[in-house]
């Protein structure tokens, strides 16, 4: 049985997803960055809507790489701390050092700080150097699951390095697959990857409400999109998503 668990960014992405038929979510802010820390109040938010699926909070206080200074991660400390208290049913978190391994002290901190709520170790895992001894670092510290594209830049590339991470983990820990999932390849990702969770958004773009718009102000940096175009998630393209997943 396959595990769906979908990145959002919301509260009202959380009930989509639930009304899809998603097992989880896996809430953040900033998704274009890749995901950071969302605010109390989107965690609070989230957690009071849905009823059935389980809400895990990415804690990441910026975008970039993954090695963090002492006052980040005090920073991360108390996030863990205060999504549980929110009500965050889990935990997502990564850490490396600088020679590009499990930065192991860091990781074993927020653990402790997330008492009994599930540890997701995220994508940062893509950038370790020895994927197969950081995932026995991983095991080792109590780590739940660790998301993984196979270090490439979609799942279906870094198939052949999941397959084998699965093959590794057995039992001990949960590989779970992302990036670059849609309708047309989840079947294939399943079947070529051996993974039982797969990780996706389900964001469809939607016009601003906005009757009133300025065209000239630009609330980003040079890379922007509109400030009246909408990302949302989709009920409908969860539903698809899992459908076609077999």
């Amino acid at each position: 049985m396959t595990t769906f668990e979908i990145c959002i960014d919301s509260a009202d992405a959380a009930v989509a997803a639930e009304q899809g038929g998603a097992d989880r979510v896996e809430l953040c802010a900033a998704l274009f960055d890749g995901g950071l820390t969302p605010s109390i109040g989107t965690i609070e938010t989230a957690v009071s809507s849905v009823r059935r699926i389980r809400v895990h909070v990415i804690v990441r206080p910026r975008g970039g790489d993954f090695i963090y200074s002492s006052r980040e991660i005090e920073t991360m400390v108390r996030d863990v701390r205060a999504a549980v208290a929110a009500g965050a049913h889990g935990i997502v978190i990564g850490a490396l050092t600088p020679e590009g391994d499990i930065d192991v002290e860091t990781t074993r901190r927020l653990i402790e700080a997330a008492g009994d709520a599930s540890i997701t170790f995220h994508r940062a895992f893509d950038m370790v150097r020895d994927p197969y001894a950081a995932l026995e670092q991983l095991i080792e510290l109590g780590v739940d699951r660790v998301l993984t594209s196979g270090q490439e830049s979609s799942v279906l590339e870094g198939a052949p390095l999941i397959a084998e991470l699965v093959k590794r983990a057995g039992d001990r820990i949960v590989v779970m697959a992302g990036g670059g999932v849609n309708e047309r390849n989840i079947a294939r990702i399943l079947a070529e990857t051996g993974v039982h969770e797969l990780h996706f958004t389900a964001m469809v773009s939607a016009d601003s409400p906005a009757l009133y718009r300025n065209p000239v102000p630009l609330m980003g940096g040079t890379l922007h999109k509109s400030e009246y175009q909408r990302s949302n998630t989709s009920a409908d393209l969860v539903g698809r998503m899992m459908s076609a997943a077999g």
